[in-house]
C-alpha cells in the first residue's frame, strides 16, 4: 500500500510539473497578445468559482496537505499571497521540491492514519477514505480547472500538455 500511495503523489507532482509549464505557456501567450499576464490571475471559469491563482493554490495545498497527512511529515506552508504567474510556479516548485522528498516508505500506515480537518468539525476519515474521497478528486477537479480557464481563454494547450511524457516503450 505504500507504494500505491507514493506512485499516485508521483503523478499528481508530474501534473503539477505540467502546471508549471502550462503558466509558461500563459505567460508567452499574453506576451504575443500584447496584455498584461497578471490579468490572468482574475480569470474564473464562472461567477461563483474561484479565480485563476486560487485554483492553483488548492491544486497545490490538496497535494501537499494530503502527502503531509497521510506521511505525518509537515508540509511548506504558502500564505495564498501569490499575485504573479511566477509566484504561482515558486509555489508550485516548493510543493513538487516536498513530493520529491518523500519516499514510498514514509506512507507506511497511510491507509489507517486518523485524518481530520478544522472544517470537519471534529469529525475525521481513514487515511484510506480521505485519499480515495478527497484528496484525488480534489486535486484533479482544481487542476482541470486551471487548465480549463487557461484553454477558455486561448493559451494554445492540448491534451498532450495535460498528460506530459507518458511512460510507453516497445514490447
Amino acid at each position: 500500500m505504500p507504494r500505491m500511495y507514493h506512485e499516485t503523489f508521483g503523478q499528481m507532482n508530474k501534473l503539477l510539473g505540467q502546471l508549471d509549464k502550462w503558466l509558461d505557456a500563459a505567460a508567452a501567450f499574453a506576451k504575443a497578445r500584447s496584455f498584461e499576464p497578471s490579468t490572468i490571475m482574475s480569470y474564473r471559469l464562472a461567477p461563483d468559482q474561484f479565480a485563476f491563482p486560487r485554483q492553483v493554490q488548492i491544486a497545490c495545498d490538496t497535494v501537499k496537505l494530503g502527502a503531509s497527512r497521510l506521511t505525518g511529515k509537515d508540509a511548506p506552508n504558502h500564505p495564498d499571497t501569490e499575485q504573479t504567474l511566477e509566484e504561482l510556479q515558486a509555489r508550485i516548485r516548493a510543493v513538487r521540491a516536498y513530493l520529491d522528498g518523500l519516499s514510498a516508505a514514509d506512507y507506511a500506515g497511510a491507509a489507517t492514519r486518523v485524518v481530520t480537518q478544522p472544517r470537519w468539525e471534529g469529525k475525521v476519515m481513514t487515511g484510506a477514505d480521505y485519499f480515495m474521497e478527497h484528496v484525488v478528486p480534489n486535486f484533479y477537479f482544481h487542476i482541470s480547472h486551471t487548465y480549463a480557464i487557461l484553454r477558455h481563454i486561448g493559451v494554445p494547450l492540448g491534451k498532450r500538455d495535460f498528460l506530459g511524457t507518458l511512460s510507453m516503450r516497445e514490447p
